[in-house]
């Protein structure tokens, strides 16, 4: 069995008049290489004729995100000419690389209509061979996405990255990555066998289980010790949990704001990139 050696709690961070908790990084935590941000955003009802999430045009470098939409939806649009508007159960992935100008906010008929929201997005580093690669973005829906069942039908699981059980991935990753979004009903248990040198990211969304027979609740992130490597999970009552694991690059990081990268220097050099317009042109 994997030795639990923290459970880390998400900081409440409200961003305006957005619901945000973020297990990383904190004082605890800095981050599970090559996972390094998490935000938790709802969950939450808005009114009709709200302003919806507030993320316009901003800039990114050396990392990468992944979104996770379980309820609302995510406009995207980016300095690339990529566009969409992806709505509950899809996933976005988002590769800044060497540098991209995106918005993320709430398409004309959520900011009309209103609803509910729960949006998580998870931040991954790129290794330092990969942080000026070229951009890249997909957006899928629920439909779009591989997913198959467990445990007789109590859990469902969405493959993102990677394989399981014998289902690819939606996505191809630039490095090489599992992870999966897991919903379990009540009594759902399954066990997985992940490499002792991988880092494993296991982050509760809602609801609450048994991982190696320790009980966690929602909004808690999981670190693991590289020992043992097996996990075995029941949940406790409806989970969704999100699944990933990764050989972690143990390489410096330096973050700061929107770039990710491995020195001060580059940092330096982003900024002056970004001013400089080479992150291309927001015309939107």
């Amino acid at each position: 069995m994997r030795t639990i050696k923290r459970i880390h709690k998400a900081e409440y961070r409200p961003i305006a008049d957005l619901v945000t908790y973020s297990p990383m990084p904190t004082r605890s935590l800095q981050q599970i290489d090559p996972f390094i941000f998490l935000n938790h955003h709802g969950f939450q009802t808005y009114p009709e004729r709200n302003q919806g999430l507030p993320f316009g045009p901003h800039p990114h470098r050396g990392m990468e995100t992944v979104t996770f939409i379980l309820e609302g939806d995510i406009m995207h649009k980016d300095s690339s000419g990529h566009e969409s508007v992806i709505g509950p159960g899809g996933v976005q992935y988002m590769t800044a690389g060497s540098g991209l100008i995106h918005a993320e906010v709430s398409s004309s008929e959520f900011k009309r209509k209103g609803g509910d929201l729960e949006i998580l997005q998870l931040w991954l580093n790129l290794p330092a061979a990969k942080k000026m690669i070229t951009p890249n973005y997909i957006g899928l829906q629920k439909e779009e996405i591989p997913a198959f069942e467990m445990d007789g039908g109590k859990i469902e699981v969405q493959q993102l990255f990677g394989e399981w059980n014998g289902v690819k991935g939606a996505f191809e990753g630039s490095f090489p990555l599992t992870m999966s979004t897991i919903h379990l009903k009540k009594g759902g248990k399954f066990e997985k066998e992940i490499p002792s040198e991988e880092n494993i990211f296991f982050y509760i969304v809602r609801g609450e289980l048994k991982v190696n027979g320790e009980e966690i609740l929602f909004r808690n992130l999981v670190e693991f010790t590289n020992t043992g490597e097996k996990i075995k999970v029941e949940a406790s009552e409806n989970t969704i949990l999100i699944l990933g694991h990764a050989r972690p690059f143990n390489e410096p990081m330096v973050a700061q704001g929107p770039f990710v990268m491995n020195t001060q220097q580059q940092i330096y050099e982003a900024y002056q990139d970004y001013q400089a317009g080479k992150f291309g042109s927001w015309d939107h």
